[in-house]
């Protein structure tokens, strides 16, 4: 499949913004499965510096130093995408769970020095014990790692309900467990911290949904922002791709932008601005297969696509 993406950032502040710098978390990541064929971003006010570079994780980033005194901002990110497809892991794959949380704690390579990056807490995943307690039931003795896994993931969409208005951004995992509510960071935090309590990394990726409408229902246009899943480390089958939110196996229909310890690593822009006061943040994507542009049957509207 390949996407054509537009995803609109604005920021509207009461008062008057001296100077501010960003980073941009807005270029559809590369792999083996994903080509960026272009993109472009468009900011106004005119920045006067902006420099692309590689973040710790391998994510593409944009830095932007704007001087112009402004009361609006909006970064406006258009790519076109092209994701392929891929076979879904083998529910019986892997080794068993033990094998792999093993192997982590007594690296042996490079690479699995890179992996352990992904083992601990970060400031977005806090693991309270109630985490380790909940992913035992589907990580008995000598279970296959992604089979647990998968039957993890079905059980955080089944016991926990989508609710928008539940939690915001900052609300913490043991909170989430509380409440059985949240949306997809929260669901995805959720099952990040379930994995990394035994001892099993996982990492926080983050990107776009893409989904059919009902027949009879028009494409909507800049319906929500983003979405997010779970990358789960199980050894000799690699990284697992997970999404919680809809109790899936990642494919064609998800495109992935960056991906980190949690949502703080890659949130799609951040920075510091001189000035402000208190500001409103709009913002929307519309992604659309290049295949049915002319149709207009395509939307984002999915459960979990998420404005965090």
């Amino acid at each position: 499949m390949i996407y054509r993406i537009e995803h609109v950032t604005e920021y509207l502040y009461d008062e008057l913004v001296a100077t501010s710098y960003h980073d941009l978390h807005l270029t559809p990541r590369p792999s083996e499965i994903q080509i960026c064929h272009d993109q472009k971003v468009t900011v106004t006010p005119h920045p006067r510096g902006r420099r692309e570079h590689t973040d710790y994780f391998g994510n593409r980033c944009l830095f932007l130093e704007i001087h112009e005194p402004h009361h609006r901002l909006e970064v406006v990110s258009r790519s076109t995408v092209e994701v392929l497809p891929t076979a879904a892991p083998e529910p019986n794959g892997g080794p068993a769970w033990e094998i792999v949380r093993d192997s982590i704690r007594r690296p042996n390579s490079v690479a699995l020095l890179a992996v352990c990056d992904f083992a601990f807490e970060s400031p977005y995943v806090r693991i309270p014990t109630a985490a380790a307690e909940y992913a035992a039931r589907s990580f008995t003795p000598g279970r296959p790692v992604v089979e647990a896994a998968i039957d993890l993931t079905r059980r955080i969409y089944t016991d926990f309900s989508y609710d928008r208005r539940a939690t915001s951004v900052s609300t913490p995992v043991d909170e989430v467990m509380a409440l059985r509510r949240g949306v997809c960071q929260d669901f995805a935090h959720l099952q990040i911290a379930c994995l990394r309590a035994l001892g099993l990394p996982a990492r926080y990726v983050s990107g776009y949904l893409v989904t059919r409408p009902p027949a009879g229902r028009p494409r909507l246009v800049g319906a929500d922002a983003s979405h997010a899943w779970v990358g789960a480390y199980c050894g000799a089958a690699g990284w697992v791709p997970l999404d919680p939110t809809n109790n899936a196996i990642p494919n064609e229909q998800h495109i992935t932008l960056a991906w980190g310890r949690d949502f703080g690593d890659v949130t799609p822009m951040r920075g510091v601005i001189t000035g402000g006061g208190k500001h409103q943040l709009n913002v929307s994507v519309d992604v659309t297969p290049a295949d049915a542009e002319a149709d207009g049957d395509v939307s984002t509207e999915a459960r979990g696509v998420s404005g965090s």
